[in-house]
């Protein structure tokens, strides 16, 4: 190993356009939309992350002497923890009133993207072992953020098998529960709903049937259909969503503009219709075996119309494009009685204070430990009849 590790160099770079599209592509990307290059750089080119953002980019890139680029991690240094949906303001509070500064700080993730996918990439033809280069590129984060003089690093979203390989090289685990809506081989809604108790699936019928009784129908459209006037009225409701929420519209309208030129075989848009008006609209992107549900927006309130437009359409369309899994972003105990089922995701954490790493280790071991006790209580409340048997994870 001591050979093949001579042969690499790691280097950071402050944009992903410092390599071509089809250098990222020979990375093992699976399936996952969110790591693609074209994803990436329309955060970039459209000043979503950069200057001004708290997203500096700092990507990681390994170079073999012989093969070229084999292996990348997206990151980003932050002045704060915003667009990460793993939250550490009690460690950065933690730090300050003890005079230590928490920010700047790694985070390797898909900014403002709670949708678990490949951090460690490794090339597909890459010579020698993918663990060995993941580890290397683990261990590169380290050296960077003490170079750096950072107070941590922080993969968010990981895969089981990446999460496993930085623990046991002294990462602290992190857990977390979303709620995933998996394909049990349905042949459409009906048989979808068939599986659940009566009392649940009358709920669903009823929020259903307000929505088609309000005199609103459902459009799906595929990415390549979209046009202009698609984009800009779903920017509309984007902004208009963040203003209700009083939060920040992280995401410009460049960036959308851009996701539909780049990669419209990704998207899928499902609008609610009242007669010839668009009123509502929920950005999916898919990859492979998998649908993400990022954004919706309203433009005024309509009963059930979220779950229509979020949930049910989309689950159709899942049932229909005999696809497996649907995840509908972050949080939500709502997703359960829907037929949505509590799915760990996992993240690492390296911090360089030692006092504070075996502080926030401890804290970790008991919130890892309240999480598996959290998600047992939500099987138990699931809405599928006694018995049914439901499809499992693969994590």
């Amino acid at each position: 190993m001591g050979v093949f590790l001579a042969l690499m160099t790691i280097s950071f770079v402050d944009s992903i356009d410092q390599v071509t599209r089809q250098q990222w592509g020979s990375l093992d990307l699976g399936q996952n939309p969110f790591i693609q290059y074209q994803f990436l750089s329309a955060l970039e080119q459209s000043g979503s992350v950069g200057d001004g953002s708290g997203w500096q980019v700092h990507h990681l890139l390994l170079h073999d002497d012989q093969q070229g680029l084999i292996g990348a991690v997206p990151c980003y240094l932050k002045q704060h923890s915003y667009g990460e949906y793993v939250f550490d303001w009690g460690w950065a509070d933690a730090y300050r009133r003890a005079g230590i500064a928490y920010y700047p700080r790694m985070v390797c993730a898909v900014p403002f993207t709670p949708a678990t996918g490949s951090r460690l990439l490794v090339a597909n033809q890459a010579v020698g072992s993918a663990t060995d280069i993941r580890q290397l590129l683990a261990k590169g984060l380290i050296e960077e953020a003490q170079r750096l003089q950072l107070s941590s690093v922080h993969c968010l979203f990981l895969p089981e098998q990446e999460a496993d390989l930085m623990v046991a090289s002294q990462w602290l685990p992190r857990h977390d529960l979303q709620f995933h809506w998996r394909n049990n081989q349905y042949q459409d809604f009906d048989d979808f709903l068939a599986s659940f108790s009566s009392k649940k699936r009358k709920n669903v019928k009823r929020e259903r049937r307000r929505v088609s009784d309000a005199g609103i129908k459902m459009e799906i459209v595929a990415g390549d259909q979209l046009n202009a006037d698609h984009w800009r009225f779903f920017y509309r409701l984007y902004r208009h969503t963040a203003y209700k929420r009083g939060g920040t519209a992280y995401l410009t309208e460049d960036f959308f503009n851009l996701i539909g030129e780049n990669m419209a075989d990704s998207v899928v848009m499902v609008f609610a219709k009242e007669g010839e008006r668009y009123v509502a609209a929920a950005l999916n992107f898919r990859g492979g075996q998998s649908l993400y549900g990022r954004y919706w927006g309203c433009l005024d309130e309509y009963d059930s119309l979220h779950f229509e437009t979020c949930y049910y359409s989309a689950i159709e369309y899942c049932i229909d494009h005999q696809i497996e899994l649907y995840e509908a972003g972050a949080q939500g105990e709502h997703k359960l009685s829907r037929g949505f089922m509590p799915t760990t995701t996992r993240s690492a954490h390296w911090l360089a204070h030692p006092q504070f790493a075996e502080a926030v280790a401890d804290f970790l071991d008991d919130e890892r430990q309240q999480i598996a006790g959290y998600q047992n209580m939500l099987n138990d409340h699931a809405p599928f009849k006694s018995g049914h048997k439901r499809s499992e994870p693969e994590l």
